[in-house]
């Protein structure tokens, strides 16, 4: 797999569209640490690891306002081929302020909001909204 970010989010986006209740994908710290991010944000529901060291699974539980997902969109800005950084004054507002940018810092992955106020910048990986 080229890219397991963008891996991660089109099987969000794909099981959304389904109206599938749960996600399941292959486990990586960065995947983990985004999906904490979306539970953290209200975007998903429930965020468990399950297995063991070679096996590890992510299982993400989606969430629904009736017939609609809470996830209206998903886009990743940054990929293997070309990084976009930014700086913490250069950190986007997605749909003024009501959507997430997730950037990869050096004190870990974090919305772009909490980069701004420690004053950091850092990878930006994706918009959600």
């Amino acid at each position: 797999m080229i890219d397991p970010i963008s891996d991660m989010l089109t099987r969000i986006r794909n099981a959304g569209r389904a109206l599938l209740p749960v996600v399941t994908m292959p486990h990586s710290r960065i995947k983990e640490s985004i999906a904490h991010l979306l539970k953290q944000e209200g975007y998903v529901g429930e965020v468990t690891v399950d297995g063991k060291a070679a096996k590890k699974q992510i299982t993400i539980r989606l969430k629904y306002e009736g017939k609609k997902n809470v996830i209206e969109g998903l886009k990743r800005i940054s990929s293997p081929g070309l990084r976009r950084y930014v700086g913490a004054t250069e950190i986007p507002r997605v749909l003024g302020g009501l959507g997430v940018a997730v950037v990869s810092t050096s004190e870990g992955v974090m919305t772009g909001r909490q980069a701004k106020q420690k004053n950091i910048g850092g990878e930006l990986l994706c918009y959600i909204w």
